[in-house]
């Protein structure tokens, strides 16, 4: 899909969402759903997880967790899921860095969801299911999200 705009980038992840909400009533998982989110600087992935976030009920700002590797917001549940953790992998150099935030804790638990960033840096650590998303920089107006 090519987005041109922000509010397209809101309706792709709105899609998304209802995708997830609909496969998490389908299954009872187990596990946390992980979304790897690949794509060049600028290409929007922050962009789609903020959208993603205010549709799941993300009330506050959500920047980009790029120096503080990673961010958590609480959920009401609604869509199946109570925790949106947003993990920014780019200046992490292996898996066994990403282990040092409790990941292995955050993926047995069903009610999250985790968005991560790069993870293409830190796959040692990855669960072999993850939902890939692949963005890439078109123009200065034009984005490609492939899911």
């Amino acid at each position: 899909m090519i987005s041109k705009s922000v509010e397209e980038t809101n309706k792709i992840a709105l899609d998304f969402v209802k995708q997830l909400s609909e496969k998490n009533e389908n299954s009872k998982a187990l596990k946390a759903t992980v979304v790897g989110l690949f794509g060049d600087l600028g290409s929007g992935k922050t962009t789609f997880t903020q959208a993603l976030g205010k549709h799941l009920g993300v009330g506050e700002v959500m920047t980009s967790p790029t120096f503080v590797i990673e961010k958590r917001y609480d959920l009401d549940g609604k869509l199946g899921f109570k925790k949106l953790i947003h993990i920014d992998a780019y200046r992490l150099d292996s898996g066994s860095e990403i282990l040092k935030l409790n990941l292995e804790e955050d993926l047995n638990n069903p009610d999250n969801l985790i968005l991560i960033e790069w993870p293409e840096r830190v796959v040692g650590a990855m669960p072999v299911d993850i939902i890939k998303i692949n963005f890439k920089f078109i123009s200065e107006f034009e984005r490609e999200i492939e899911i």
